[in-house]
């Protein structure tokens, strides 16, 4: 672990540090978010980004994070607007949604979010390598 200069608060350098620091209950939805989402997503590689869990294929795929009363989950914006019916009693910001600790975590919703990141970026990176392959 790093200490963050902003807190002095260990940083931890990945998700299962991460996951460790929080009580039992807030672990065991950490953790199947984290396996929907290698699941959802297996080309996808582990990081500490924002001192949050994050999942990189191509660039970000999805962060989370947990808090006092909720799970942050981070899918970019594309994700939340693409989703935004489903999202919609949620809290949520342009490129973030908060569940709430106190209710069910829509942990199907997540994995149909994950999935549609990985869509997006893969027809990202295709369009981007057939322009270099013209240029």
């Amino acid at each position: 672990m790093r200490n963050n200069k902003k807190t002095d608060t260990p940083t931890p350098d990945s998700i299962e540090a991460y996951i460790a620091q929080f009580p039992v209950d807030v672990q065991k939805i950490l953790q199947k978010i984290r396996t929907i989402v290698q699941l959802a997503a297996p080309g996808a590689t582990e990081a500490i980004k924002y001192q949050i869990p994050t999942f990189v294929l191509d660039g970000n795929l999805v962060h989370f994070a947990a808090y006092a009363k909720h799970i942050g989950f981070y899918p970019t914006a594309s994700g939340i607007e693409n989703f935004k019916n489903e999202l919609s009693s949620y809290k949520s910001a342009r490129g973030s949604v908060q569940f709430p600790l106190d209710q069910a975590i829509p942990f199907s919703l997540i994995k149909k979010i994950v999935k549609f990141r990985v869509k997006e970026t893969n027809n990202k990176a295709r369009n981007s390598a057939s322009k270099k392959s013209k240029g």
